[in-house]
């Protein structure tokens, strides 16, 4: 009970425990006072009939006049306090339910940020963002009216119930029977709905995950005209989405109907013996009036718990989702050690580092490289040979699974995370590219740059050229992942990036492997001068962007095979060697060859 959805909720609602009870008490005294008006007809009925022998004739109001009267006013009142409560908890449940949507989807969208890269290779951003926006705006569906429905329901019986009992109890039995059965129902409906709308959630996720990654390589099914494959494909999951509504909605739809034949014995019976009390003398028609009316209004609403049960049923599956995001331990915690970038001075060390990616075979074994402060490697190797995940390890994507790796001979996890990132500047092959200008973009992660400083990075990067082309100049807007540029013009604008963040160490992943030999030649001048006196790892697929490195390490299957500089490798007719022939001799005879 301790894991239910509700109480995980609740706990994670807590700072708002003021304002739930407002809004509780609120729609509790609502309901009371909405349950007065029926109380106050049959009072008037028992004036009308009795006259000077009716109840506020007892209480001392002898004409009937000032009864009426008297009973007019409350009826004022009443109202007024009903629609006065009303739009208090109106408002403070919405409210409420708008506040928690917001804190709780920036609280998981945190708590997901922090999480490492397995968690996300896991699992698809279809279902993180159906999770982020349809789960959290089904709770808030919930919030908005469900609880205030589960509120109002309550005090109803138990108000009515009172009445009913101290009016007259051997009748008041016949109204209540039918409770038990209605609350049992209820429990019953809930633990049968409850799998079938986290199906229901399942498979919404997965219509997300399909339309996210359609959208996303739609120029991929454009040029290979799959748009009738994808749409089959899409069509597939929403059917399978469709009928798994339509399972939750046979189970939901028919709670009504049945409630219902068991309200109906309830009221008939207050009716029907109700009526043979009144007629025999032995319960006031007054009274009679007022049980009438209030077993109406106390069986009746009660068919509203159909819809309130089925808002509850899927807020409970959308919580459990939030609630499992938020609950996803943190693997990579961040040191204590505070690290300025001014205080770097970029001397780099892995030692005897291993590490593998979950369900698959070690990728690194036994890895010792050194990187003198200031000075630029290369790593090259075979596509899987592990030259990217060593990027990954040095800004703590991953957790290594033996070894160190250090930083100015202090292991890295010691170093505030936050801190240790900003130290590191990356530039990778797959440059992202937000929605937003050119000079935003630029300008990410060194948001107070000036137009002066992102100009001066752009120059460096040789992009303001291009940049000055551009229909708006830096105000273009680049569109998603910066889809109206060039993967060239994405790559400078990655570069201009990096220079402005100015970091001690710089991270070259396969930065010009995507590019024309043209836009290489610009690259490589910017790479020579934002590279001096910084430390530089240049991960490449191309020998010539690190020919000039200090020293170059050459992978293969996970294990450093050799290194040195480019002459040295050169010399040792190894696999460096091999490379270079086939990238630049034994490439032109390929390429004659084919003519």
């Amino acid at each position: 009970m301790a894991n239910h959805p509700l109480l995980q909720l609740l706990r994670h609602t807590h700072r708002h425990q003021a304002q739930i009870w407002r809004a509780s008490l609120c729609s509790v005294l609502n309901k009371v006072f909405d349950l007065a008006p029926p109380l106050l007809i049959g009072m008037a009925v028992d004036v009308v009939v009795e006259r000077q022998n009716s109840l506020l004739a007892r209480w001392g109001i002898g004409d009937v006049t000032q009864q009426l009267i008297l009973l007019s006013i409350l009826s004022f009142v009443i109202w007024s306090l009903e629609s006065l409560f009303e739009y208090l908890y109106d408002r403070l449940w919405r409210n409420l339910a708008q506040t928690v949507q917001h804190e709780l989807r920036l609280e998981a969208y945190a708590h997901l940020q922090n999480l490492e890269m397995a968690y996300f290779e896991e699992r698809s951003s279809g279902t993180l963002m159906a999770i982020l926006n349809d789960d959290i705006n089904q709770l808030e569906r919930f919030l908005d009216r469900g609880a205030n429905e589960i509120l109002q329901v309550t005090t109803t019986v138990l108000v009515i119930g009172a009445v009913f009992f101290a009016l007259a109890p051997g009748v008041a039995w016949f109204s209540m029977i039918p409770m038990p059965f209605i609350f049992w129902g209820s429990v019953a409906f809930q633990k049968r709905l409850a799998p079938r709308y986290a199906d229901v959630r399942e498979k919404a996720g997965l219509i997300n995950e399909r339309l996210t990654n359609n959208l996303g390589g739609i120029l991929t099914i454009k040029s290979f005209t799959s748009e009738g494959y994808e749409l089959d494909r899409l069509g597939l999951d929403s059917e399978a989405y469709r009928q798994s509504n339509q399972r939750a909605i046979a189970l939901s739809a028919a709670y009504v109907p049945l409630i219902r034949f068991v309200i109906l014995f309830g009221f008939t019976a207050t009716l029907l013996f109700g009526g043979i009390a009144a007629s025999r003398g032995a319960l006031d028609v007054g009274a009679y009036s007022v049980m009438v009316f209030l077993t109406q209004r106390l069986l009746w609403p009660l068919t509203r718990l159909g819809e309130t049960l089925d808002q509850y049923q899927r807020a409970m599956a959308s919580t459990q989702r939030v609630i499992n995001l938020l609950e996803t331990p943190i693997a990579i915690h961040p040191g204590q050690r505070p690290l300025l970038p001014t205080q770097v001075r970029g001397e780099l060390e892995f030692i005897s580092v291993n590490f593998g990616y979950a369900n698959r075979p070690g990728i690194l074994k036994n890895i010792n490289l050194k990187i003198p402060a200031g000075q630029t490697i290369g790593v090259v190797g075979a596509t899987g040979s592990g030259k990217s995940t060593l990027v990954k390890l040095l800004l703590r994507l991953y957790e290594i699974h033996g070894g160190q790796i250090l930083l100015d001979g202090i292991e890295i996890h010691e170093y505030n995370l936050r801190d240790l990132r900003a130290s590191i500047g990356l530039v990778s092959q797959d440059v992202f590219l937000f929605h937003g200008t050119v000079a935003e973009n630029i300008a990410y992660g060194a948001f107070d740059a000036t137009p002066a400083e992102i100009t001066q990075a752009a120059k460096i990067a040789e992009a303001h050229e291009f940049i000055q082309q551009l229909p708006q100049g830096y105000d273009t807007v680049v569109g998603e992942r910066g889809q109206k540029l060039s993967g060239g013009q994405r790559q400078r604008l990655a570069i201009a990036r990096a220079i402005l963040k100015d970091p001690p160490i710089l991270v070259l992943d396969e930065a010009t492997s995507a590019v024309d030999n043209e836009t290489e030649a610009a690259i490589q001048r910017s790479l020579a001068h934002i590279t001096q006196n910084r430390t530089t790892i240049a991960v490449a697929h191309r020998l010539s962007t690190i020919r000039q490195a200090h020293c170059i390490y050459v992978m293969e299957q996970g294990e450093i095979a050799e290194f040195g500089t480019h002459e040295e490798l050169l010399e040792k007719n190894g696999i460096y060697a091999h490379l270079w022939q086939v990238q630049t001799g034994a490439m032109g005879e390929i390429k004659k060859s084919l003519r």
